[in-house]
């Protein structure tokens, strides 16, 4: 069957008896000065997903979609992890799919070992030691057709390629990068993507009802409603760092985050940045209504021993009561959370931080940015809570007193000819999807 002729792709339940063993780690982190609030947290529960081929996963979905996975595993649903109806069961949702980089010459090329993965909402539970997969919904177009994680524009997106890096792949400007994901009072979802950068509102089957963009971005040929209503200055986000975090605030509202300062005015004004954006949206008003700055930690006080600014990102954000959020901010290897408020003076849509006027929001040193940027609160340093794993992008609050996290593991994949042998088969990094739930040494009120 041509998977572009699908029109109606039913969600799917996969076998709950693939499982891996329990393994629970408790441990007390390093009491600390500047650590306190992470002093007493602790890891209490670890759970990790079973090995579930990506092309059973792929095509249960979209039959035919995927004819070889090259032996890659389903992984990198750790992109969010929003709580379902029933506590204990997780909405998460998968990033564009299995890539890496390959330096031919001087240039890095973007692989896409499977360009035929659509990405999928997928729905977990962790009983015992196993993260168990309890249904999957595909992202389709408005006529049924997947949308595939491919980029969408040349010269704007990095071009794709093969696994090998040999043989150039098609554009599609229906590909979404997913990252962030929310569950609406109505049922539907709103996820955030990277290569817009974009807010996508999806029907509660998975259907792309519309994609909210930057102004100017003109992205042409997509399959469902593309709306330029995000500032435009967003358009210089630097590539794979678009919107990462998305939180429901309880009056309805959405906030995401840019996951790394925009190259405002330029490339080496945002690689050595550290001032990143959050927008706020009303999906009544159907507009954004709110502009923040969020300032990262030095980069050697998140990770010890980094020295590289432009490994700060945002990858998650949760909402609390009224207008506060938690903000997770990482490196691949650490991230810290902390508790900022939304308040209406320090709103800066529509102001001279939306344009490259210099000095530009983004080239604000620590004294320049005080007035600016959001103030906020540490809860818990990570990096001192033994057992919690690298590269966390899902965070949900369970109670008052414990975060659920979720690490993105990539799908396995390594950067460099050697992620796959000589056979084409994935040469697999080891790295576990894992969820692990963190008790706090003080409730988040």
């Amino acid at each position: 069957m041509n998977p572009r002729l699908l029109r109606r792709p039913a969600a799917v339940v996969l076998p709950l008896s693939a499982a891996l063993a329990l393994s629970v780690v408790v441990g007390t982190a390093d009491a600390t000065p500047e650590h306190h609030h992470g002093s007493g947290a602790r890891v209490v529960s670890t759970a990790t997903l079973p090995d579930i081929p990506l092309a059973a996963f792929s095509n249960a979905l979209v039959p035919g979609s995927v004819a070889d996975d090259r032996g890659v595993d389903l992984g990198g649903i750790g992109s969010d992890l929003y709580p379902a109806e029933r506590r204990g069961e997780y909405w998460t949702v998968t990033d564009r799919g299995p890539n890496g980089q390959i330096a031919v010459g001087k240039d890095k090329r973007r692989t896409f070992p499977v360009p035929g993965f659509d990405p999928a909402i997928v729905k977990v539970r962790a009983v015992g030691g196993r993260i168990q997969v309890l249904k999957s919904l595909p992202l389709t177009t408005a006529s049924g057709a997947p949308v595939t994680g491919l980029p969408n524009q040349a010269g704007r997106d990095e071009a794709p390629y093969t696994y090998d890096a040999s043989t150039p792949l098609a554009y599609d400007p229906n590909g979404l990068d997913t990252e962030g994901l929310v569950r609406d009072r109505d049922g539907s979802f709103w996820l955030v993507d990277e290569y817009g950068p974009s807010l996508v509102h999806v029907s509660a089957e998975g259907r792309v009802l519309a994609r909210h963009v930057p102004e100017g971005l003109n992205l042409k040929g997509a399959d469902y409603p593309v709306v330029e209503s995000l500032p435009s200055i967003f358009l210089q986000r630097k590539i794979n760092r678009g919107f990462e975090g998305l939180a429901l605030l309880p009056d309805g509202d959405l906030v995401m985050a840019l996951q790394s300062p925009l190259l405002n005015p330029d490339k080496a004004t945002g690689e050595n940045s550290r001032t990143t954006r959050l927008l706020r949206f009303s999906p009544r008003k159907n507009r954004v209504t709110a502009e923040y700055a969020y300032r990262f930690d030095a980069v050697g006080d998140v990770e010890p021993g980094q020295t590289k600014t432009s490994e700060l990102k945002v990858s998650a954000l949760v909402a609390l009561g009224g207008d506060r959020l938690l903000v997770q901010e990482r490196t691949d290897k650490a991230a810290r959370v902390y508790e900022v408020r939304l308040r209406r003076s320090s709103d800066i849509l529509g102001t001279r931080w939306d344009t490259a006027t210099a000095p530009a929001l983004e080239q604000l040193d620590d004294q320049g940015a005080a007035g600016v940027v959001l103030g906020k609160r540490l809860v818990v340093d990570l990096n001192t809570v033994p057992g919690v794993p690298g590269k966390i992008e899902g965070i949900a609050l369970e109670g008052s007193s414990t975060l659920v996290l979720l690490n993105d593991n990539d799908f396995g994949m390594t950067d460099g000819p050697e992620a796959f042998d000589a056979a084409g088969r994935l040469v697999d990094s080891g790295v576990e999807t894992t969820l692990v739930r963190v008790r706090l040494d003080r409730p988040v009120r």
